[in-house]
């Protein structure tokens, strides 16, 4: 028997680690408990989440949010020792790059139990930002690393870890699991709204936290507006940031934020995808759908290759030509991401890498 302890804190972490808990129940040999540090709080993951999301509840909540870097991360380290002395995993599971993410790896290191860090060799190559610092330091510390592509590898082995005491495993992209998943169980978050429509989200504090930013890309939004209908979940904190003196268009149809299974629709029935969030230039590719990244860097950089994506940063005539003038490669059949099978990858690995230790 297995035991793993999987340590998750945000709702995107649980969406992801759901595909590889519907794994584990396919295998009676191994055994999942699941910590949820609260690092994002949301009121909205109930029992009716976990239910409608067909995710395993967790064992443990430690309910540690709304605190600096330092605090938070220290009482994560701190709640999550804790609990692995307690109940003696054979691994720890952390997903990406959040706080909870580093928390959890630091814990398992300092008890000497071993780390699979999933999404491993990310890199930014932007040191400026949280997520950089979680995702390197989780991976030096970790045992098993799985890559969701050959960028992740080539970082990794570009940064020395062919000389380190760590497996990099090139398995897929979990997420692409969870959007086979729960496609068919995309609920539509605004009754009557037609198809075609431009998605878009913004969220990052590089573009909501500088009003120049904010204003052009708005701007821009604006202009399409004009011809295109365009869906703008808003975050609150979003909206309390938008320029006194900048009136959205009318097309531009601002929603108040959604759950994954109507973001799943709203990119199902979007006809292009305009956004800052890492995750969702990930989903436009799994759904078929052309991507407009409104940052300067991306850590998915197989999507710009492939010309899937397309980098244009936060200036409003860039964003619109693009818009208006670039062609997409429309070849979706292409396999970047692992086709689904992630999640088999990842407990295949850990029951190999057991029964071999279990030999010597």
């Amino acid at each position: 028997m297995i035991k793993i302890v999987t340590i998750l804190g945000a709702r995107p972490q649980f969406i992801k680690a759901g595909s590889v808990s519907r794994e584990v129940l396919r295998h009676e040999n191994v055994k999942e408990i699941i910590i949820h540090t609260g690092q994002h709080f949301d009121t909205n993951m109930s029992d009716v989440f976990f239910q409608e999301m067909k995710i395993p509840k967790p064992k443990y909540n430690l309910n540690i949010n709304g605190l600096g870097h330092g605090a938070m991360t220290g009482q994560m380290l701190e709640g999550i020792e804790e609990i692995l002395i307690k109940e003696e995993p054979d691994w720890v599971l952390v997903y990406g790059d959040t706080n909870s993410t580093l928390a959890g790896a630091l814990a398992a290191s300092k008890l000497h139990i071993k780390i699979a860090h999933i999404e491993a060799g990310l890199r930014s190559f932007n040191m400026k930002m949280p997520e950089e610092v979680n995702r390197i330091l989780t991976d030096r510390i970790s045992n098993l690393l799985f890559c969701p592509t050959q960028t992740a590898v080539d970082n990794l082995k570009n940064e020395g870890y062919g000389y380190f005491d760590a497996t990099i495993i090139k398995n897929g992209d979990v997420m692409q699991d969870g959007a086979i998943f729960y496609t068919d169980l995309a609920q539509n978050p605004v009754p009557g709204i037609k198809n075609g429509f431009v998605l878009s989200t913004i969220h990052r504090a590089e573009n909501t936290n500088e009003v120049q930013r904010l204003r052009e890309i708005l701007t821009a939004l604006n202009t399409i507006a004009e011809n295109k209908q365009v869906v703008l979940p808003l975050h609150p904190r979003t909206a309390s940031l938008l320029p006194s003196d900048l009136i959205l268009h009318p097309n531009i149809l601002v929603i108040q934020p959604v759950g994954y299974l109507q973001m799943v629709w709203l990119i199902k029935n979007a006809s292009l995808i305009m956004t800052d969030s890492g995750g969702l230039q990930k989903e436009a590719f799994f759904f078929k759908k052309p991507c407009i990244t409104l940052r300067d860097e991306t850590e998915w950089v197989e999507l710009l290759e492939h010309n899937f994506n397309v980098l244009v940063g936060a200036d409003r005539s860039n964003i619109i030509d693009v818009y208006e003038n670039h062609i997409f490669n429309t070849d979706y059949d292409i396999d970047l991401y692992g086709n689904g099978k992630a999640s088999q990858e990842i407990i295949a690995t850990l029951l190999t890498y057991e029964e071999k230790a279990s030999r010597q």
